[in-house]
């Protein structure tokens, strides 16, 4: 099945559906265009409520990812690379958290790197930080 979760992890199960749909993005079993299986239907092969598959249908509508409608199921809509950048804002938001930053401060960090700038204050300062977070994991992407 193309969806998997582990009922022992720590990750809460709509996580680990919408995990799964990414990753399956990211790899190519997944194209614009495909259908991902109804959430009952994936409910019943998973063992799970429901509700916990369309959680995690609901994040990846939030993202971009697919298009969810009543009646017609969910169909990915965006490219599998922007799986990849979701997965990468999700490591920069940790990494600055982790650099004590604020939110504010995160926001600042990417609308000056969308300007072009290295910004100033706070933010400049954490744009090596953010750097140096760069050439880990997130880099490898």
């Amino acid at each position: 099945m193309l969806i998997r979760i582990d009922p022992s992890s720590a990750q809460p199960l709509a996580e680990q559906v919408a995990a799964s749909v990414r990753r399956a993005l990211g790899e190519g079993t997944l194209r614009i265009g495909d259908k991902l299986p109804s959430a009952r239907e994936a409910a019943r092969l998973l063992g799970v409520n429901m509700h916990t598959v369309l959680r995690g249908y609901q994040a990846l509508r939030a993202e971009g990812l697919i298009d969810l409608r009543a009646g017609r199921g969910a169909v990915v809509v965006a490219a599998p690379r922007r799986a990849g950048l979701w997965t990468m804002a999700c490591q920069l938001v940790t990494e600055a958290r982790r650099a004590g930053m604020s939110d504010e401060e995160v926001v600042a960090l990417v609308g000056s790197a969308l300007a072009g700038s290295p910004g100033s204050g706070s933010a400049a300062d954490a744009q090596g930080s953010a750097a140096d977070a760069s050439s880990g994991p997130a880099a490898d992407a």
